[in-house]
């Protein structure tokens, strides 16, 4: 009897140690694992503040963003408007042979102008600040001829030359060459102009009038009379889908 209880304390002393041990190691594990746990949700606050600033960040550089294009678009906007101010005077010559115009332009192209339009339209030959061909390279033999640009002294002159050659656009030629007088538009301009190309054909096609005027809106003079001003070719459009045409 003696001998079995010794052998039972032997065991319970023994699984009190294995037990003992187990619970340490299990401990040393909580531990680590808290340990572990706590560093990872100092991280992941130490994250949560950093996109929080970053969101703050990303708003403000947005909204500069907005501001630097906003900004943009009005100096965009006032260069475009330069540089159709800078042509006010001009006018663009099309269908002119290449190097006629020899080693002094402005007097040769004054003279010519006078010629073309006669001199009810030019009494004398008009003052020219300058002449010049397009920027393009020259062409080739058999190749179309450069536009011809031409700045008048006087903005009067220039209104009065495009009238007469808008009212004589089928007559005006030179040397047996058709020649045609333009207002002189910066790209800005002239791309504005030719969104409406197919709007005033449709609008031709029914009988209205209708017109540009700078730098690009469209007056309709309706079969009625009354006249209308359209100021994008956006709202043209809607307004030949209308019944109001």
């Amino acid at each position: 009897m003696a001998v079995l209880t010794s052998l039972l304390d032997r065991h319970k002393a023994d699984l009190a140690a294995e037990f003992k041990t187990a619970f340490t190691a299990l401990e040393a594990k909580i531990d680590l694992i808290q340990t572990t746990v706590s560093s990872h949700g100092q991280r992941i606050a130490s994250l949560e503040t950093n996109a929080d600033s970053v969101d703050g960040r990303l708003l403000g550089l947005e909204a500069m963003c907005a501001e630097l294009t906003a900004a943009n678009e009005k100096l965009k906007a006032k260069t475009a408007d330069l540089k159709a101010r800078s042509r006010r005077n001009n006018v663009r010559i099309i269908g002119l042979p290449e190097s006629i115009e020899g080693p002094r332009p402005t007097d040769f192209f004054s003279a010519l102008l006078s010629q073309l339009l006669g001199e009810e339209t030019l009494p004398k030959p008009p003052v020219l600040d300058r002449a010049h061909r397009s920027l393009a390279p020259k062409p080739k033999q058999g190749e179309r001829p450069r536009p011809v640009i031409i700045r008048f002294h006087d903005y009067q002159t220039k209104e009065r030359v495009l009238r007469e050659a808008r009212k004589r656009r089928s007559d005006l030629r030179y040397l047996e060459s058709p020649v045609a007088i333009f207002e002189d538009f910066s790209p800005e301009v002239m791309a504005q102009r030719a969104a409406y190309r197919e709007v005033m054909a449709l609008l031709y096609k029914r009988g209205l009038k209708p017109s540009l005027r700078y730098p690009a809106k469209l007056y309709i003079t309706t079969n009625n009379g009354e006249r209308i001003l359209l100021s994008s070719a956006v709202k043209a459009k809607e307004y030949l889908s209308s019944d109001n045409t």
